[in-house]
């Protein structure tokens, strides 16, 4: 027997359909939350950590100025901000990092500990062929 709206489970099927093609599109434009430390101890490097990670949410804010990498192929930011990261450290240094330092001196001996960070932040991330553009939400 047909339901009086015979195309209604045409309709479910379409509508799940477009849904599954454009729904990898919306993936490739998105918010990243990145943050990044660099601890230098008595003038060594000690430690850099750089953490990525998609949001879970949208999140509020302007885009900031924009920085513009190129991806030799690649679709993983990580990789893509490992292989021009002289290029994303001197962008995320001028967005202004956190500097804490500790200055100690014992039995005539002094130990120095700087640490930069760069707090968790929102960023817009759009992957086009050859390039991706980087900016902060504020």
């Amino acid at each position: 027997m047909r339901s009086r709206d015979g195309n209604r489970h045409f309709t479910r099927r379409l509508c799940s359909i477009i849904f599954l093609l454009f729904f990898p599109l919306a993936l490739s434009a998105g918010e990243y939350l990145i943050s990044y430390k660099y601890i230098v101890k008595d003038a060594t490097l000690y430690n850099e950590t750089l953490f990525i990670s998609q949001s879970m949410k949208k999140c509020s804010g302007t885009p900031q100025r924009e920085l513009f990498l190129s991806t030799n192929g690649e679709n993983d930011l990580k990789k893509i901000i490992a292989q021009n990261s002289a290029e994303f450290l001197e962008y995320i240094h001028k967005l202004g990092l956190h500097v804490a330092y500790n200055d100690v001196t014992s039995n005539l001996q002094n130990s120095s500990t700087t640490t930069l960070t760069l707090r968790t932040t929102c960023f817009k991330v759009d992957f086009n062929d050859t390039f991706v553009t980087i900016a902060p939400l504020r």
